[in-house]
């Protein structure tokens, strides 16, 4: 019986990533659709374009190593943060640009201590050994 219901999540989850897949190439049709169409490309619509292209990243890794790293959605808020800066431009607080430089900062370092790996670690037992 619990294994019906895991394989039942794992499905699930499965199409559910396929279908924010999907959903993410069609965004990123429709901004390349506004991008052409207004003659103009922005560094902010390149953020955007590239926060589509890690989440289609993120849901290739997903399917190839059947888990998420977790570094993938860190680079992804630390990508929205700054096209959130960019898009703020010059009228914003200056002390709002500290918070979110500050966010920035503390991403990175969480990036920082994800990836650090001491010599003598723990090794992880998956389900298939």
């Amino acid at each position: 019986m619990q294994k019906n219901i895991a394989h039942l999540i794992k499905v699930i989850e499965q199409v559910l990533l396929v279908i924010i897949a999907i959903l993410t190439i069609l965004a990123t049709c429709e901004e390349v659709i506004k991008i052409y169409s207004a003659f103009s490309v922005q560094l902010a619509d390149l953020l955007l374009l590239f926060i589509y292209t890690e989440v289609l990243g993120m849901i290739g890794i997903y399917f190839i190593i059947n888990r998420i790293p977790i570094t993938l959605p860190i680079f992804i808020a630390m990508t929205a943060i700054s096209r959130l800066i960019v898009l703020q431009g010059k009228e914003m607080d200056m002390s709002f640009l500290l918070y979110e430089a500050g966010a920035i900062l503390i991403l990175a370092i969480a990036v920082m201590v994800v990836r650090y790996k001491p010599k003598k670690t723990y090794n992880y037992h998956t389900d298939e050994e």
